[in-house]
């Protein structure tokens, strides 16, 4: 799956049109993109360009600075070109502690440090760029001030091949462990509607200069002291958490990758042209890992699998996990997807806490407790908890 000439060569013999590349391995993959496109198919996502300008968190921060004019907010930090360590020690000083480091070239919190003083700074980038040599096969990195009571927010934007852009509203993400999230919620519980349109008109600027195709999300850093937000990267491509944004607008964003990738013009779409959002939903990510050895992933085989309550009334279960399922080291330790809908927030905090409740999985250690006592947390049921909730709390 990671063999970006088989897939084309597979693809070509069975006499396919178009290549998915779903929402994680090749999905943002610039050169396998263009390997699509050369062998005369179509992919289904941003032309390659687009995802080597903005897939790559240094180059998009350089694009933003040259490009946006001022309209999107940046978080003061450092990307520059020299990587040796005494650089990027001496980029810290300008930046105001606590300092985030980051791979440019990477994601799922892999090479991420927080670093808390100057004394430790040069052995965290040394470790963070080794572990981002190792998973991403790059090891620049950037530095950024980390934003301590911080939100992480997300906007869903859409483009075609028309110059259309539109932005479907924002997901929240704050609860995460290692820079990984675990339960996401639609709308956001922080945003006021002024600073929702704020967010989400940054976004589509991003996509206009892009001249972006197909989905793609805008992330931000929002500092819940000041209310600002701050633009942190681009995913060029479907998220894990798309679901979340479907069941509150209506609309099937897969289906809708494949209407631009035909050649569809979005502005023809009433249901985009005039999109509204509807209830509050959440998704909960139900994985193979202890919770309580520092999410350790867990092995082995599922030995009784039961979906409770059914897919119906406002719930949705992504998975393909089942009885006899083996959980090896090879993929994600992710099992399935739970996520809910309600006509309010409070209504489908409790529903997704019924659902997680009533899915059962023996012979793997999941983290389905633990999900359960974040949803119970009082900073969680109120919304004001940030991405400190599972480190601190």
């Amino acid at each position: 799956y990671l063999k970006g000439d088989q897939l084309v060569r597979l693809a070509r013999e069975t006499g396919c049109d178009a290549v998915h590349p779903g929402y994680g391995y090749l999905s943002e993959n610039a050169d396998f993109a263009d390997r699509v496109v050369q062998a005369g198919l179509i992919f289904i996502g941003p032309k390659g360009d687009s995802i080597r300008t903005i897939g790559d968190k240094a180059a998009s921060k350089k694009f933003l600075k040259e490009k946006a004019d001022g309209t999107v907010p940046l978080v003061p930090g450092y990307s520059g070109e020299n990587q040796d360590v005494k650089t990027l020690v001496e980029a810290g000083k300008s930046i105001q502690y606590p300092i985030l480091i980051k791979a440019s070239a990477g994601g799922g919190g892999k090479g991420m440090r927080i670093v808390r003083d100057e004394s430790s700074l040069a052995g965290e980038i040394e470790r963070a760029a080794s572990e981002s040599k190792r998973n991403f096969g790059d090891s620049r990195l950037l530095l950024e001030k980390y934003v301590e009571d911080g939100k992480h927010i997300e906007v869903q934007i859409f483009g075609d091949q028309y110059g259309n852009v539109y932005s479907f509203f924002e997901r929240e993400c704050s609860v995460q462990r290692r820079h990984q999230k675990l339960i996401e919620e639609s709308p956001s519980p922080a945003l006021t509607p002024k600073k929702r349109e704020e967010m989400a008109a940054a976004a589509r600027k991003i996509g206009q200069l892009l001249r972006y195709e197909g989905a793609g999300t805008v992330e931000f850093i929002y500092d819940c002291r000041t209310q600002e937000f701050f633009f942190l990267e681009v995913n060029t491509r479907l998220q894990v958490e798309h679901p979340i944004t479907e069941i509150t607008i209506a609309i099937d964003l897969v289906a809708l990758q494949l209407f631009v990738a035909g050649g569809g013009d979005l502005s023809t779409l009433k249901e985009v042209t005039n999109v509204s959002q509807k209830g509050h939903a959440l998704e909960a990510r139900l994985c193979a890992e202890d919770a309580f050895s520092d999410f350790a992933p867990r092995t082995g085989t599922v030995r009784l699998w039961v979906d409770g309550l059914p897919n119906a009334d406002g719930i949705r279960r992504d998975t393909g996990v089942e009885t006899g399922s083996e959980v090896t080291v090879f993929f994600d330790p992710m099992l399935a997807k739970l996520i809910v809908w309600g006509s309010d927030r409070a209504t489908a905090v409790k529903k997704l806490a019924s659902l997680l409740r009533s899915q059962v999985c023996i012979g793997v250690t999941t983290n389905q407790p633990f999900l359960l006592n974040c949803l119970s947390n009082p900073s969680f049921l109120d919304g004001s908890y940030t991405t400190s909730l599972v480190p601190q709390q």
